[in-house]
């Protein structure tokens, strides 16, 4: 990838559900590759590059502030919009409003996954009610999960791009 990408006639945009995001860093180095506007959405500030295509959110703490912010968004900027998130429930508004939509370990959710994974968060949650407080949660992030993430989203946003340029 040239470090100086013609910028898209449409710049895609980047919303980064960022309270619980490990990828951070990531994101804005393959933005910057392709001049990709970047919107970091949470509940409370937290430093972000400085520069003309990075910007910072902060929503309220009321419950689904971020989420309603970010599917309001991805409702706006649809398709040239990505979504990252680990929230499944986020992840199938903003694929309703267009976006696409990539988990924090590179997994990207679409319409023929978003079911299944919705599905498997609410029985995970049956389970755990059932273990009075026993349970693990989700794996811990590897460096493969970042490593996945990065060829995820350079992979998206060169899909965008021919789809720009094709019009």
């Amino acid at each position: 990838m040239d470090s100086d990408r013609t910028p898209l006639t449409i710049p895609p945009t980047i919303l980064v559900d960022a309270d619980a995001c490990p990828v951070k860093e990531e994101i804005y180095r393959v933005a910057a590759r392709f001049k990709a506007q970047v919107v970091v959405v949470s509940n409370a500030p937290f430093r972000v590059p400085q520069g003309p295509l990075v910007r910072r959110v902060v929503v309220s703490d009321a419950f689904d502030a971020a989420d309603d912010w970010i599917a309001d968004e991805a409702a706006r900027t649809a398709p040239q919009c990505v979504v990252v998130t680990g929230d499944i429930l986020l992840a199938e508004r903003c694929l309703k409003a267009g976006a696409r939509v990539l988990a924090h370990n590179g997994k990207p959710f679409d319409a023929a996954s978003i079911g299944t994974a919705i599905a498997t968060r609410a029985i995970m949650a049956d389970l755990r009610a059932g273990m009075d407080g026993i349970g693990g949660g989700p794996a811990p992030f590897a460096k493969a999960d970042r490593s996945r993430f990065l060829q995820a989203l350079d992979r998206v946003l060169v899909e965008l791009a021919r789809k720009d340029l094709s019009r």
